[in-house]
């Protein structure tokens, strides 16, 4: 670890409207040579079918972090005292060629996994998380914690077109990236193209709870589920604006009503504490549909209690390596 932990900018010494914008205040670095947890930025919505905007997430998320402060309130977590954090920008991408684009963004994944530091990114459309495990996976399969409106399981669009952000876990799971027994979409809700649209998915082995069966049982229930699908394995995970519902996060490109609220969002990212995570990301905030950035809000901070999780996951890791 390095010696000297990278710090956000007091704002009780700088207001948070001054200075420049950085996921959580934090230093902009060039790489993440050095760092326990990177976070990057993926503005990129390339697979985008209907209401583009995504690829400006990033962006306003780091605005919206300016909000975040130093303890998590509930586990007394000092994230930036326990673990090397800071922002190393946004990972490359093309806007106008969507093969170039995943290319981009698989190698800007890679190279942050080659420094040892775990990557939290904010997209950019869902598709931008297959290039993200492909970086993180290329040694072995993974699992996955989904936090979703959309099961993002589909074969094709418009033709035989295979990558829009409906996709990115059914080429994952072909391409041997993730485990699909150890795959678990939470919130799954909203009508769909065809009575058989996840056959595919739950014959693979995934397991969908949707949000009826959610509602009739308890946050800790729930993902006491998911803890024992994906075990200690490595396990990547994502989270879908748009599980949250649209009353308290209408910037996302595919809104869905009957989601999370917010304070269910934050419990079910805090009981992923322990579980051993190869990253996470959070996508789809798309702030040309948001009101009054409370998506952007949303998105800051399902970031910040997911930088904390890895952060205690880090300082436990380093505390058994410490001890006789």
């Amino acid at each position: 670890m390095s010696e000297t932990l990278h710090q956000p900018v007091d704002a009780a010494k700088v207001p948070r409207f001054a200075g420049h914008a950085t996921f959580m205040r934090l230093p902009a670095v060039p790489s993440a040579k050095g760092l326990d947890i990177a976070l990057a930025g993926i503005p990129w919505d390339g697979g985008t079918t209907n209401r583009a905007g995504a690829r400006h997430g990033p962006r306003e998320v780091r605005n919206q972090s300016s909000l975040m402060r130093s303890t998590h309130h509930v586990f007394k977590t000092e994230p930036f005292r326990v673990a090397n954090i800071a922002d190393i920008g946004d990972l490359a991408v093309n806007p106008i060629d969507l093969l170039d684009a995943l290319r981009l963004i698989e190698e800007g994944v890679a190279e942050i996994v080659s420094t040892g530091a775990l990557p939290l990114c904010v997209g950019g459309d869902h598709l931008t998380t297959l290039p993200v495990l492909r970086a993180v996976a290329r040694q072995k399969q993974v699992g996955l914690i989904q936090f979703d409106a959309h099961s993002d399981t589909n074969d094709t669009y418009f033709g035989n077109n295979p990558y829009t952000h409906g996709t990115p876990f059914r080429r994952a799971i072909e391409e041997g990236l993730l485990d699909p027994r150890r795959i678990v979409q939470i919130g799954i809700r909203g009508s769909v193209y065809a009575p058989d649209e996840h056959d595919w998915a739950i014959a693979q082995g995934i397991r969908i709870i949707y949000m009826e069966e959610f509602v009739g049982r308890s946050v800790e229930d729930v993902m006491a589920e998911a803890r024992e699908i994906v075990g200690q394995n490595p396990t990547y995970v994502t989270f879908d604006i748009d599980a949250i519902d649209p009353s308290m996060a209408p910037g996302t490109g595919t809104p869905e009503i009957g989601g999370f609220t917010t304070r269910e969002a934050q419990q079910m990212v805090r009981l992923l504490d322990g579980l051993n995570l190869v990253g996470a990301d959070v996508v789809e905030v798309s702030p040309p549909f948001d009101l009054a950035g409370m998506t952007s809000i949303a998105g800051a901070t399902i970031m910040f209690e997911l930088m904390c999780i890895l952060a205690r996951q880090i300082e436990k890791a380093r505390k058994a390596t410490s001890e006789p």
